[in-house]
């Protein structure tokens, strides 16, 4: 039990209390940015578990690693702000968090460990509780399939129940989560949205940023400061999926990496993506990236090693031959400048349109732009559709990387697989080298 005396409605705020008293099987909440619902869903699961001696909670994302500085730091403030601190036990290796008096726990998982998030117990009561935070990423319904399967499992006495909550940006209406919990109405299932408006503890600064992007982005504003679905209609780039790839040994000779640069610092981010392409079968994977405002070209060459992308021919904005040359100064060695002339924006959309697209989940702010990528009806070149010069400098970066695909030959590259069918690395440099 939480011993101190606490005034819970001037720690969470207002907006919440539904959500905070669900008990439903699937407790389900979309919302944009400063809608407090990481927050609010952090505090209610310490204040649960504070209160409830058997009950344990399991706590998921997409990629293991990105919880440290988001749901694990999230809840580590949640006992701060309720001033329980003392009574918990944090570790990072590994990454949980134990309940002193009692023992309960607090474990983080990811997807990408699927035998470590099946096999999930806790030493004592009952792992009863599952949050997914950020669930957008999860891009496979089957995925949660699974999860929902084996956590939280067997037979839980009452007072305690078994709920999964369900926390995410609704970047896309495309996406399972909203046919699965939104569209088909269920008595196991509470869905919740909300937005900055309620959060009574943002100030005049925080709320300036966005009414900023009401009058700038109306759409990325539905998304982001609003927590409404995001469309399709009008989008730059509509052939893209979220998922995962993996190649087989005997298809490598099909597939190229290819890398790509923006240059950013005070107003507009730095943005950085690797991806691959198939161009036997017509397929784009994007697996990483980095994206950060007011980035050095020293820190941009620390981070492009720190990837191990240094060797790696990276085709950068044109516009910034300085930059080029500071990073190849600074071991980035193969750095090149990226083609620009007439219409080439328009042609560099068009051939990344003819082929299919899958994101990593890991890739966020990729994903982010792909659903806020936008043309702009109220800007043609030749008769053509322009694209909105915002919400691009991952997809500006992709089209510099692209330049190089044409040079890519992967039906000259299958002689260079030896008979036990092993592939070295140099065999995959391209066409060009």
């Amino acid at each position: 039990m939480m011993t101190s005396e606490i005034k819970m409605s001037e720690i969470v705020g207002g907006g919440y209390d539904k959500f905070w008293n669900c008990k439903k099987r699937y407790r389900v909440l979309k919302g944009g940015k400063g809608s407090k619902k990481s927050a609010t869903t952090a505090l209610n699961f310490i204040f649960r578990l504070m209160n409830e001696e058997k009950s344990n909670l399991l706590v998921v994302r997409q990629v293991m690693n990105t919880h440290r500085d988001s749901t694990f730091a999230q809840l580590k403030w949640a006992q701060q702000r309720l001033g329980v601190s003392e009574y918990w036990n944090n570790t990072v290796s590994p990454l949980e968090m134990t309940y002193k008096p009692t023992g309960q726990k607090i474990i983080f998982r990811g997807f990408d460990d699927v035998l470590k998030l099946a096999s999930t117990t806790v030493p004592q009561g009952y792992l009863n509780y599952v949050w997914i935070e950020e669930a957008f990423e999860i891009s496979s319904e089957a995925d949660f399939d699974k999860l929902d399967l084996s956590v939280p499992r067997g037979s839980i006495p009452p007072p305690f129940y078994k709920q999964t909550t369900i926390t995410f940006n609704p970047w896309s209406e495309t996406h399972w989560l909203k046919k699965r919990f939104f569209d088909t109405k269920s008595r196991d299932v509470d869905t919740f949205s909300t937005n900055y408006l309620i959060n009574e503890f943002l100030d005049d600064t925080d709320r300036a940023v966005f009414e900023r992007i009401k009058k700038t982005n109306r759409r990325k504003y539905e998304v982001v400061g609003l927590g409404n679905w995001g469309i399709s209609e009008g989008l730059v780039f509509e052939n893209w999926q979220v998922g995962d790839i993996t190649v087989p040994k005997s298809d490598e000779y099909k597939w190229k990496s290819f890398f790509g640069l923006d240059y950013g610092y005070t107003n507009d981010p730095t943005a950085f993506v690797a991806f691959m392409v198939n161009p036997i079968e017509k397929q784009i994977y994007i697996y990483s990236e980095f994206y950060e405002k007011r980035m050095l070209n020293s820190d941009i060459a620390n981070k492009i090693k720190a990837l191990g992308f240094s060797k790696e021919r990276i085709r950068a904005d044109c516009a910034e031959p300085k930059s080029n040359d500071d990073l190849r100064r600074l071991g980035i060695s193969r750095i090149c400048p990226s083609y620009k002339g007439r219409d080439s924006i328009l042609n560099g959309i068009a051939a990344i349109s003819e082929y299919q697209m899958t994101v990593s989940p890991k890739c966020v702010n990729m994903i982010r732009e792909l659903t806020s990528y936008v043309y702009d009806e109220r800007r043609e070149t030749n008769g053509l559709r322009m694209p909105k010069d915002s919400e691009n400098h991952l997809c500006d970066a992709l089209r510099y990387g692209f330049e190089d695909v044409k040079f890519f030959k992967p039906n000259a590259q299958k002689s260079h697989i030896r008979n036990d069918g092993a592939i070295t690395v140099n065999d995959f440099k391209g066409g060009w080298d």
